[in-house]
């Protein structure tokens, strides 16, 4: 089967940094899917393992890389109880176990979702990684409460265009009562917050708590803060409520000092969406479970697919444009690729 990996970790320019190579199709285990890929996405934590920063190291180079596909079940391992040859489905995979960018993949039953049967494989394999960072960050570690409270309350997105934050936004309309306000700095990434549901827009490059209390007095009850947040961290603690919360899913570049959320009580909540699968938690299912009712959102029209940009056929020489883009932090909403020429 067609395939792309890296053997050592180069700068996205070297033309070595990402290679065509084919493998043997993959076996599925007992609660393994075999999936024929039609679709993927690329995601930061993609360009991160590539440059050898990323949640594995580049000795497990031979590993395929890519968490977010959809396509079609081909095989099933003989424990599946979920799924069937046919079925298309959407998943972000798991870290330590081959990636996307290739024709088939082998992936757990318990974290595939069907495929929104309102949309293409591209526009759905835009969904899964971003979808459940969103989802666990706010539902499963902040806690936020779920519905259209009369007493609402308010959550700031702090990379409101990115992959993560345009989907935390739809999830936060059509899920809760928050009054959501994202952060972009360009024209462009400010139309994109607001077409995504933001109330209000702010730019990051300007100070973040006079732009949110000019808005709401009394602060924020949550931060997502999904980019840069030891930049931002003094802004985001002023803009805060007290006994607010803060959610952050970067490996930050300087240690945090927590301290500093001590006086207002403010609680902080890291999320990793590859924790379920690289620890086997008895909760693992709920992945797929989310996928699920996100595909329902997609096909009643109350949440819309990401997908920003196609960049073409599933190869290499594609892929290396997809992480830079990744790379320059200009990226809006997600970028996809789609099928492989055969």
């Amino acid at each position: 089967m067609k395939a792309v990996s890296f053997f050592k970790s180069l700068p996205i320019t070297d033309e070595d940094s990402l290679l065509d190579i084919e493998l043997e199709r993959p076996p599925p285990g007992p609660r393994d899917l075999l999936v024929e890929i039609r679709a993927i996405s690329v995601n930061p934590v993609d360009a991160k393992i590539r440059s050898g920063s990323g949640p594995r190291s580049p000795q497990d180079a031979n590993k395929v890389p890519g968490w977010d596909a959809a396509g079609v079940v081909v095989a099933v391992g003989d424990q599946v109880t979920s799924f069937a040859l046919g079925d298309e489905v959407y998943y972000a995979g798991a870290v330590d176990r081959s990636g996307s960018y290739a024709e088939y993949q082998v992936v757990d039953e318990r974290i595939v979702g069907r495929k929104p049967a309102s949309i293409g494989f591209a526009e759905a394999a835009a969904l899964p990684l971003t979808t459940i960072t969103a989802w666990e960050l706010m539902f499963d570690r902040m806690k936020i409460p779920v519905g259209k409270s009369a007493n609402a309350r308010s959550l700031l997105i702090v990379g409101g265009a990115g992959g993560v934050g345009s989907i935390a936004i739809q999830l936060a309309r059509q899920r809760t009562g928050l009054t959501v306000i994202a952060t972009a700095s360009r024209p462009e990434t400010q139309a994109w917050c607001r077409e995504m549901g933001a109330h209000h827009v702010i730019d990051h490059r300007q100070p973040l708590a006079k732009q949110v209390k000019a808005i709401l007095p009394g602060g924020v009850n949550f931060v997502l803060a999904l980019t840069k947040t030891e930049d931002h961290l003094d802004e985001i603690i002023e803009a805060l409520a007290p006994q607010g919360a803060l959610g952050v899913i970067e490996n930050v570049a300087a240690p945090l000092d927590i301290n500093k959320l001590k006086s207002k009580s403010l609680s902080l909540h890291w999320e990793f969406m590859f924790t379920r699968t690289r620890y086997q938690t008895v909760d693992m299912a709920e992945q797929g479970r989310l996928l699920y009712e996100v595909a329902g959102l997609v096909d009643t029209g109350l949440i819309r697919s990401t997908m920003q940009e196609n960049l073409g056929l599933i190869n290499a020489a594609n892929l290396k444009r997809a992480h830079a883009l990744i790379e320059s932090g200009t990226a809006i909403g997600k970028i996809v690729l789609e099928g492989f020429g055969r």
